[in-house]
């Protein structure tokens, strides 16, 4: 059974979980987990900047699409309607939990050797991320870390193709502003 729903597409799975609760409903919603579980972790990870947050919303996503399943939700495109269950999961969370900025003073700098210089990077990138408004970050990340086209984000996020454009490039153009620093200074070296 397990194999077998590997090749299912992602509605007929979904419209497993309409069915009485039972182990092909579990393997339903388990392989859904499979194909979409860490690009959904991923998404929450970049937007929350906190990895146990993002597996709690990451959780109540499979939740939320479960129910939505055995409700008979109608749902169009799947992807998207899962994205934006973790959009809209991401912002409870922000709402419920105070914003938590990492400061860079919070970084320990006391190697110079390549793998920590690199590590250093990601966390500082992950902080100029925190630091964007959360529309451009949002855009920024499905895009970049999950991926989506320009058409799917709009369609994720609920706003048309050219302020997805925008977004992206403000976006873009912001890090590039934040970073340029340390850029120039690694350059220097």
């Amino acid at each position: 059974m397990k194999s077998e729903l590997t090749t299912y597409s992602d509605n007929d799975l979904y419209l497993q979980l309409a069915g009485e609760p039972s182990q092909a409903v579990s393997a339903a919603l388990m392989e859904l987990y499979r194909r979409y579980g860490q690009r959904i972790y991923t998404y929450s990870r970049k937007i929350l900047g906190d990895s146990h947050t993002a597996e709690d919303v990451t959780q109540e996503v499979f939740t939320q699409l479960y129910k939505a399943g055995a409700a008979g939700d109608v749902v169009l495109n799947l992807p998207s309607y899962i994205y934006r269950i973790a959009r809209n999961q991401c912002i409870t969370y922000r709402k419920r939990i105070s914003s938590r900025f990492v400061g860079l003073d919070d970084f320990e700098m006391e190697s110079h050797d390549v793998a920590y210089e690199n590590k250093e990077l990601q966390n500082l990138i992950t902080t100029s991320l925190e630091l964007l408004p959360e529309d451009y970050r949002e855009a920024l990340v499905l895009h970049e870390y999950n991926g989506c086209s320009y058409e799917e984000i709009a369609e994720i996020l609920n706003i048309s193709l050219d302020l997805v454009k925008v977004r992206i490039f403000r976006a873009k153009k912001k890090l590039r502003e934040l970073l340029s620093p340390y850029i120039e200074d690694i350059q220097e070296q």
